[in-house]
């Protein structure tokens, strides 16, 4: 549990520091389109980031169900945040790595189901 609540803690640290980069930095470099692509990535993993302190510190869910949370909310912010890094930090395009960006959203969907399907069965089996 401990090894999640540090990877999240680094997603939060880094969301801050590339949030300011791209505020202070990025602004004189990207147009106005691409930086909203970056705030987007960064928006998204700073969700996913206090989403994660909650699920891991939450008691009510299990050791093997917060790792289950964790892993598809860390993969969605590796394929859906570090894609768009990608695309607008280097030269690659989105042409060549279309389908990274989708695929972290649906890691993201399948976190959010995840735990959607916990609560559930947590609430019919009172």
């Amino acid at each position: 549990m401990f090894k999640n609540i540090i990877i999240t803690c680094f997603l939060g640290l880094s969301a801050v520091i590339l949030g300011a980069f791209g505020a202070h930095t990025l602004k004189e470099i990207l147009t106005a389109e691409q930086l909203l692509s970056f705030e987007t990535a960064v928006r998204y993993q700073m969700y996913h980031a206090i989403v994660l302190l909650f699920v891991n510190i939450f008691e009510g869910f299990s050791a093997k169900q917060k790792n289950v949370i964790s892993i598809m909310f860390f993969m969605g912010v590796l394929f859906f945040s570090g894609s768009i890094y990608l695309i607008q930090l280097t030269s690659i395009t989105s042409k060549s790595i279309w389908f990274v960006t989708p695929l972290g959203g649906f890691f993201f969907i399948i976190g959010w189901v995840s735990m959607m399907v916990i609560f559930i069965k947590k609430y019919f089996n009172k």
